[in-house]
């Protein structure tokens, strides 16, 4: 049993922000990944994800926070519109989201690709 107490207690002193509420995984949905986004990530310790349509910047560096357990700086929010596309006969739009750019502590490091 003092075993057992001694592991939760670690646990709780190696985090630095609040444990993640279900509503936090809503937030942010998966990361981008492109050449572009990997070269900010490990260059200027930005990390790009894809956002809640409705989430504003509190509560996406909130849940940034909370899931990967690391201090953000600084949150860049944008709306990427819908683009038109046609294979063959048939026209579509392919559908526009919202994205986060999240700039981390210097003395951080995350790779969102293990996490």
């Amino acid at each position: 049993m003092a075993r057992a107490k001694k592991a939760v207690e670690e646990v709780v002193e190696e985090r630095k922000f609040a444990a993640p509420k279900a509503e936090d995984f809503d937030v942010i949905i998966k990361p981008i990944v492109t050449e572009k986004t990997m070269n900010l990530q490990k260059e200027q310790k930005k990390i790009t994800v894809v956002v809640k349509k409705d989430a504003n910047k509190a509560q996406i560096k909130i849940a940034f926070e909370a899931i990967f357990n690391v201090k953000v700086i600084d949150v860049k929010v944008m709306n990427v519109a819908p683009k038109a596309k046609r294979v063959g006969r048939y026209e579509g739009n392919v559908s526009g989201y919202k994205k986060a750019i999240v700039t981390l502590d210097p003395s951080e490091n995350l790779d969102v690709l293990s996490a």
